[in-house]
């Protein structure tokens, strides 16, 4: 496989889970401002947080309003997270590897695109009345990942894909996690209460989690909000689940086996994955969910680097004696990542 078609393959599936996810986050944060009069740009501003986009966000808007943030989060193409632009991009790297797709996944990224883009030229009228449009895209991003399931053979590709959405979808969880413990929670005198209730219950809405946290743990508390969020093994959106599934789709890729590692990539998501297998909920709670976290989505984001570093960019190769000290870059001969060359640190 092309280095090239692996990084489109990989930052597709990154663009189209970031998408669903913002989505996800605005049609909750909708629901609770519905019933916190006079904390909205306090809910509003957690998404900016949980985001990173902050100072993005107020280059162009003076008040986190839900108009100003739902507006930039959707379809402001300025910014490089909102739904708009994610799918520009996903499209933009489906379109650039077509052949290596089945025709049935571009129709639906295709599709899933055109249909935002529509919505962004009547956005004031999508703006107030949001919810509708929000389930639509969820329901296309279902759209794409079922076809993508049913159509794609399990190969080095699909491998790529499934390791991208996988870490976006781990980063995702671990913020709005974040978000909840020092954003949302506008009163300590709150915590315990019906009010704390409400915000864990909508963290686990924003992430599908709901009806499984109750299944397995009945009564909503924080602890054990936590530990299904971060440490359940099954549930598909928990931070240990996608961590540990990107390590086997790695793995998958370089044919190393699971009790060693022959790349900078394997070794970190290895670690992580080890660590997320043994830790009790207990010790992050104690040494600070906060504090967890935010290494938490600084491994993450080594993870991704190593990623690149090991499949995508490609170092030089001398095409003369070393004392010419002359080099070609690998960018004029087509690079190619497959299990044999994978297991070095330059493919």
């Amino acid at each position: 496989m092309l280095c090239r078609v692996a990084n489109s393959v990989f930052w597709m599936s990154r663009y189209l889970e970031r998408a669903e996810n913002a989505a996800r986050f605005i049609d909750v944060t909708s629901a609770i401002a519905l019933g916190y009069r006079g904390l909205e740009e306090t809910l509003w501003s957690s998404l900016l947080h949980a985001g990173g986009d902050v100072e993005t966000f107020h280059k162009s808007y003076p008040v986190a309003s839900r108009e100003n943030v739902t507006r930039f989060l959707l379809f402001d193409r300025a910014n490089p997270n909102s739904v708009l632009s994610c799918l520009g991009s996903a499209r933009e790297n489906a379109r650039s590897i077509r052949e290596n797709l089945t025709t049935p996944m571009w129709e639906a990224v295709n599709r899933f695109y055109l249909r935002v883009r529509s919505a962004a030229a009547e956005a004031d009228q999508v703006l107030g009345q949001p919810h509708p449009f929000l389930e639509r895209i969820k329901r296309s991003a279902h759209q794409v990942q079922g076809v993508t399931l049913a159509t794609w053979s399990r190969g080095e590709a699909w491998q790529f894909y499934s390791m991208g959405s996988l870490l976006e979808r781990a980063d995702k969880t671990s913020r709005i996690l974040d978000v909840k413990y020092f954003i949302l929670l506008p009163d300590a005198s709150h915590i315990g209460t019906a009010v704390d209730v409400v915000q864990w219950a909508a963290l686990l809405e924003s992430t599908s989690a709901l009806q499984m946290y109750r299944r397995a743990s009945g009564r909503i508390e924080p602890g054990r909000v936590v530990e299904f969020l971060v440490l359940n093994a099954k549930f598909p959106r928990s931070v240990r689940f996608c961590v540990s599934q990107a390590d086997i789709s790695l793995r998958a890729i370089t044919g190393s086996p699971a009790q060693g590692f022959s790349n900078r990539a394997e070794q970190l998501l290895g670690q992580l994955s080890s660590q997320l297998s043994y830790a009790q909920v207990s010790d992050i709670i104690d040494g600070g969910l906060h504090e967890f976290v935010d290494n938490l989505q600084m491994r993450l984001n080594g993870i991704g680097d190593a990623i690149g570093e090991t499949f995508f960019r490609i170092a030089p190769v001398d095409r003369q004696p070393a004392a010419a000290s002359q080099s070609q870059s690998l960018t004029k001969t087509p690079a190619v990542v497959s299990t044999v060359a994978a297991k070095t640190s330059v493919p």
